[in-house]
């Protein structure tokens, strides 16, 4: 008589589970025959819940949360509160903080692994990074970035966990600019839309993460237990006036990047672009990682920098006109845009000044 498998013991947790990096992670810890069962937490519904996974609505600012991490054998936080804009959790305790609770609860419960999910953008977009940026270069945010400065926080949190915990494995991962169709997320819009801004240097080498490939390596780094920090990104990278031939984009008319960090600023303070200036640095300035650790575990990317690309943006119109007509409209939109900015400039100094 055959004997039954084995069935699997580890229970998983999956913070902001509801998202589409989320339920990718789920559904592969679901598919894993050590996994007895997934608990998924999000504020938001999960629209595809996959056998095995258990899914609680609950909000992980406010709400106790040991008694849903109870025999959680591995922690994958994936929750995060810094986005473009402030929202009630960034303002009240942003992602380090975020952590920091969700870390305590591991505590009490005795997790032996936690999968943390970091950014490259930790690292800062500066003149003198080399290339590419490994695990033991130092973290420099740039100024006014919410997101690196959270994140920054955040493996500072993880850090001291793991000081106070020596037994347990700590996986920090720092993926570069994530990319999916019809899933990019607010990063990979919001440095999509400042490289129209025209800087006087090329525009800087660039690297894109398929969204499915970053899932596998989040699997892979809590089923391995890895423990450290890794970076997540393709093999090499491509140049930044490769990443605008893919997109189809205007060609840039070069202005001194003191000017262009000027137009920058107008724009956003006076809604005509919904790039904060702050990410300026990172269409300027190279900010790529090595993903040596990462391969070294065993994980393998499956889409190239160019697939990730192709595959989660549509080619603008510009794509379809000839090099010299581009030219032109280009040189149009930009004077365009800078009489723009002056005729906003004019009347907000005519408006006469509220009671």
């Amino acid at each position: 008589m055959a004997s039954e498998p084995d069935l699997g013991t580890d229970v998983v947790v999956v913070t902001g589970a509801a998202s589409a990096l989320g339920q990718r992670v789920c559904a592969l810890a679901a598919a894993d025959p050590r996994v007895a069962r997934v608990v998924a937490l999000d504020r938001r519904p999960l629209h595809r819940v996959p056998a095995g996974v258990e899914v609680h609505r609950i909000d992980l600012a406010t709400e106790d949360l040991k008694p849903l991490l109870e025999g959680a054998s591995a922690v994958v936080h994936l929750a995060q509160a810094t986005g473009p804009e402030p929202s009630e959790e960034s303002t009240t305790m942003g992602d380090g903080g975020l952590a920091r609770r969700v870390l305590d609860a591991a505590s009490s419960v005795g997790a032996s692994h936690l999968v943390l999910l970091s950014s490259a953008t930790v690292y800062g977009a500066w003149a003198n990074n080399p290339l590419p940026l490994t695990e033991e270069a130092p973290l420099r945010p740039n100024p006014g970035v919410a997101l690196a400065s959270e994140k920054a926080d955040l493996e500072r949190g993880a850090a001291e966990w793991r000081d106070a915990h020596p037994s347990a494995t700590v996986a920090v991962l720092r993926p570069t600019v994530t990319v999916s169709a019809g899933a990019n997320g607010w990063l990979a819009r919001a440095l999509a839309r400042p490289a129209a801004i025209p800087v006087a240097d090329e525009a800087p080498p660039a690297q894109f993460l398929d969204l499915a490939d970053l899932a596998t390596a989040i699997d892979l780094a809590r089923r391995a237990h890895v423990d450290g920090t890794r970076n997540v990104a393709p093999d090499g990278w491509i140049g930044g006036d490769t990443v605008r031939a893919l997109s189809g984009g205007a060609p840039r008319l070069r202005l001194p990047e003191r000017l262009a960090v000027r137009l920058a600023r107008m724009r956003w303070r006076w809604g005509l672009a919904p790039t904060p200036p702050a990410l300026l640095p990172f269409t300027v300035h190279p900010w790529v990682v090595a993903n040596d650790r990462m391969k070294a575990d065993g994980w393998e990317p499956s889409a190239t920098n160019e697939e990730a690309f192709v595959g989660a943006h549509r080619a603008g119109p510009w794509a379809a006109l000839s090099p010299r007509r581009r030219q032109e409209l280009a040189l149009g939109v930009a004077g365009a845009t800078l009489v723009g900015i002056a005729c906003v400039a004019a009347a907000r100094l005519r408006r006469p000044p509220s009671n």
